[in-house]
């Protein structure tokens, strides 16, 4: 019997994990899931649960500090996950099967303030140094101006990106046509792989609490509208480059927010083309539900739903808060998990 998660992926749809959870990730594995994804809130639950304590006493016991104790246990976890994953890297040529890699959070956090020339600096520095020789690994880099100006140097090095933080057309764009630069300065473009992180239900609790005048019908479809019409120009962009892989939009963030909301609804209407980096308990809630997914990535609301989000909605501010948040909510778990790590080194 075909499993619900096996119909999405017979759609079309490559189903990536939003965790590096061992036991998670050999068990996604095994219903179907490709690929994987990780972040700072990721890697300090993991650390949170104390199976990697014996990593922390013998880091602790080479002299290593939290900061390096941290990126030195991310590094692990995300190659362990590659482990799993190579088989699939290895068979599509390079077109799936990846484990993303999120460069340090802290380069944004608002209290260091560091100049924006630096921030370019380092996420170059840092992403050459955890992506270079590694197979199947995706090196996660926001798309706020300083990440965005670091991209095509990046790619030109031959780094396999995944752009994310993303959340409106004209962030899209950016990332979009400085990977591209990044890509042409390449020897060759056969390696070259590119994906796109688009935010889909933070976009919808920011309509919710900023445009509560939207109608019924409007509200609660603006994280998915946005999130297609990136997916199509993004389709459009790339489809006379003669590549020889897919560069492709993440649908992120798939987790429903609004208990309204059935824990499937943005699996399905993303379902047909692209990468959903689920959840955990979103996979096992589309697991359990005993649908079929069928394609829906191209199916859009009624025109009157679409006129009036054009009409009310203002993405420079929208970017702007979802921004503020998504730093914060990256920034501020990275410092937790340095204060944690501290705190189990002087238990050692």
């Amino acid at each position: 019997m075909t499993t619900p998660l096996e119909t999405l992926i017979q759609a079309g749809t490559k189903v990536w994990l939003d965790s590096i959870d061992p036991e998670l990730v050999d068990s996604n594995y095994k219903l179907g899931v490709s690929g994987a994804t990780s972040n700072p809130v990721i890697v300090s639950d993991l650390i949170k649960s104390g199976q990697f304590d014996s990593w922390i006493e013998e880091l602790t016991a080479e002299g290593k500090e939290a900061d390096e104790i941290a990126w030195t246990i991310t590094d692990r976890m995300v190659q362990n996950a590659q482990d799993v994953f190579l088989p699939v890297w290895e068979r599509t040529e390079g077109n799936d099967g990846y484990v993303s890699f999120e460069l340090d959070p802290l380069l944004e956090d608002p209290d260091r303030n560091l100049p924006h020339d630096e921030r370019v600096a380092q996420y170059i520095e840092l992403g050459k140094k955890w992506g270079i020789g590694h197979k199947n690994r995706m090196i996660k880099v926001p798309a706020t101006p300083a990440g965005i100006d670091a991209l095509e140097e990046l790619c030109a090095a031959g780094i396999t990106l995944n752009v994310t933080l993303c959340f409106t057309m004209r962030q899209y764009h950016a990332a979009r046509e400085a990977v591209w630069r990044g890509a042409q300065r390449r020897q060759s473009t056969d390696a070259f792989k590119s994906v796109y992180s688009i935010f889909v239900s933070r976009v919808d609790v920011y309509s919710e609490k900023h445009l509560p005048d939207l109608s019924d019908a409007a509200q609660g479809q603006l994280g998915i509208v946005n999130a297609k019409n990136i997916w199509k120009d993004n389709a459009d962009f790339w489809t006379d480059k003669n590549l020889k892989l897919q560069q492709e939009l993440i649908f992120a963030s798939t987790g429903t927010k609004l208990p309204s909301d059935p824990p499937w609804k943005y699996v399905a209407a993303f379902a047909g083309d692209g990468i959903e980096t689920n959840p955990p308990k979103t996979n096992q809630q589309v697991q359990e539900s005993g649908k079929s997914f069928g394609r829906e990535i191209d199916q859009m609301p009624p025109q009157e739903v679409l006129d009036e989000l054009d009409s009310k909605v203002d993405y420079v501010h929208l970017e702007k808060i979802l921004m503020e948040e998504g730093i914060a909510k990256f920034a501020d778990p990275q410092k937790a998990l340095l204060q944690l790590i501290e705190s189990k080194k002087a238990a050692v």
